[in-house]
């Protein structure tokens, strides 16, 4: 296994990873499946849709034959968009941030580079002073920003790879490493989804991937294809789970059928290390290690 260097820049996704977005964007889908007559979404459907914006979409409306073009689906899910305003964040977000942000000198540049718009980021967002407080707005990027019109997203680095060029915009002579730019493996990339573990990879960074229980259920035995970032073998692998259970007309277990409590016990889960040591998977932020990474952080 590789040897690494300390990180010195975290960047982050957004929805699902530091807020519930992921929830509400499925409540969203569902009422919308629903009133078609259609079933609630399946994880192997979500799994495939997660940060692929409008690729993302036209899976979603094939899966489940909903009889919508793209643009009148995204135009139904944006009558939905209130409940978004009372987004709270995961458990372990702030404390993780918190010490991030007060970690021994110096700190880790944060950044966050998420596939939602700047303005839907506000509507997410805005409420959460104690959250948004440790991203400087320089070093948040988004899908609408002028730099990201010339580039690919996720799963493709681009994204991660602009972030980083908006740290290292920042970075002075203070403290370990002067004002040597940070190189993309001192970045560590958190991400939720499939494709942001891949993009993060891509990038030639380092990944922690922290999947929503639902997306952990139908990656089950998958967890080292994920964490390679590839992509390709995964998505066969998922299509192949889809169709399988759409024959079997199967709502089972990591598809939505799980109550609370077993959603709750599904976040105890083991750490996956990538073969490489260049991405791991852990089921919440609140037990990331620290020095795994060479960050020192206060007791």
């Amino acid at each position: 296994m590789a040897t690494f260097p300390p990180i010195r820049a975290c960047i982050f996704d957004l929805d699902g990873l530091l807020i519930n977005s992921e929830d509400i964007y499925t409540e969203i889908y569902n009422k919308i499946l629903h009133s078609y007559g259609k079933p609630s979404l399946k994880w192997t459907t979500k799994a495939l849709q997660q940060s692929r914006g409008k690729m993302g979409h036209e899976r979603l409306i094939t899966s489940t034959h909903l009889p919508l073009t793209v643009p009148e689906f995204q135009s139904q899910v944006s009558t939905h968009h209130h409940p978004f305003t009372t987004s709270h964040p995961l458990p372990g977000v702030l404390p993780l941030l918190q010490r991030l942000s007060t970690a021994s000198p110096p700190p880790p540049h944060l950044a966050l580079a998420s596939s939602t718009t700047s303005s839907f980021f506000q509507k997410k967002t805005s409420h959460l002073p104690s959250l948004t407080c440790h991203f400087p707005p320089r070093n948040c990027l988004f899908r609408d920003d002028a730099d990201m019109q010339s580039k690919k997203g996720k799963p493709a680095g681009d994204i991660f790879l602009l972030a980083l060029e908006r740290v290292n915009a920042s970075v002075t002579g203070d403290g370990e490493g002067g004002g040597r730019r940070v190189r993309a493996d001192e970045c560590l990339v958190f991400e939720d989804s499939i494709a942001g573990v891949a993009a993060g990879r891509a990038a030639g960074m380092r990944v922690c991937w922290v999947p929503h229980w639902g997306l952990r259920g139908v990656c089950r035995g998958m967890e080292e294809l994920v964490l390679a970032g590839k992509m390709d073998e995964v998505e066969g692998r998922l299509l192949a789970l889809e169709a399988e259970r759409a024959g079997l007309g199967s709502t089972t277990e990591g598809e939505g059928s799980m109550d609370a409590g077993e959603a709750e016990g599904a976040g105890r889960v083991d750490r996956i290390v990538s073969e490489d040591g260049w991405a791991e998977m852990i089921g919440s932020l609140e037990e990331f290690d620290y020095a795994e990474y060479g960050i020192r952080v206060p007791d």
